[in-house]
């Protein structure tokens, strides 16, 4: 069965620089193997499937797999999906607002004038301050040392993040890690008054290798929380992640009136076809 297939580069609005995220439209009937077999072959971090709604308040229902499972919530896959639905034609209830079902629940999503798209920050799964051994662990696979790790907290709002904090960006552009057994969220300040605020790398393991991942949603949304909250940083910024791959992703993350945080950026559409699936 031919469906409609977008693959959409998200955190960018320069085409090829940011993150992939394949999207498979009207993906009813398709099973879980079949999901699963088609975001193996797709080969991206993420591949979604747009399906109905099950609950009256959302827009659309997304499912978000990757090579080797499925995900509740996912940062770009939420952005890039949501970007390809109102492309589509998609139209939601709320001008302003629309709202994605997912295994996570519901995730609201804010549009801007200049057509960027920020998500809420979803609830965490798991926070609070790493284990002393886990973080003599997170040194040993960053092949840093543990007095280079400013701070580590639990970060895990879906993929799991341990966030590591270090003390510059050209630490975290330094670092070159061996076989990361953890999903780690690693990020640094840049220098007061340069261009973004801070730079971000993400890995987490896969197949027994150590992936790293071009610009990361969830991971910077988690980052947020725990560096507005700590007192270490305040919104509005713009985190930069993707430099060690030769990407240009930038992150805005901003807190509304009523302390949500949001994170966001630009989308763009690379690829426009149809799959059999």
């Amino acid at each position: 069965m031919l469906r409609p297939f977008r693959q959409i580069d998200v955190f960018t609005r320069e085409p090829y620089r940011g993150n992939p995220v394949a999207v498979v439209h009207g993906a009813g009937g398709i099973t879980d193997e079949g999901m699963l077999r088609f975001a193996q072959w797709t080969n991206l971090s993420e591949t979604t499937f747009l399906l109905p709604t099950t609950d009256p308040a959302a827009d659309y229902r997304v499912r978000i797999f990757t090579p080797a499972s499925e995900l509740p919530f996912a940062g770009h896959p939420t952005l890039g999906s949501c970007h390809a639905w109102l492309e589509a034609g998609g139209v939601p209830r709320d001008r302003a607002t629309v709202i994605q079902e997912c295994a996570a629940g519901l995730i609201r999503i804010r549009r801007s004038e200049d057509g960027a798209l920020a998500f809420a920050e979803p609830p965490l799964l798991r926070g609070g301050p790493v284990e002393a051994a886990t973080v003599g662990h997170v040194a040993d696979v960053l092949g840093i040392s543990r007095a280079a790790i400013v701070d580590a907290q639990w970060a895990d709002n879906g993929p799991g993040w341990v966030a590591v904090l270090l003390s510059s960006a050209a630490e975290v552009l330094a670092l070159r890690p061996g076989f990361v057994d953890l999903d780690l969220g690693v990020v640094g300040p840049y220098p007061e008054g340069s261009e973004v605020a801070f730079e971000v790398r993400g890995f987490f393991p896969l197949n027994g290798a150590t992936v790293e991942d071009p610009v990361t949603g969830s991971l910077n949304a988690s980052l947020a929380g725990w560096l507005i909250r700590s007192g270490r940083a305040a919104a509005p910024w713009i985190a930069s992640q993707g430099t060690a791959l030769g990407r240009a992703g930038r992150v805005r993350l901003t807190q509304d009136e009523g302390g949500t945080i949001w994170t966001g950026g630009e989308s763009v559409t690379c690829i426009r076809g149809e799959v059999e699936i």
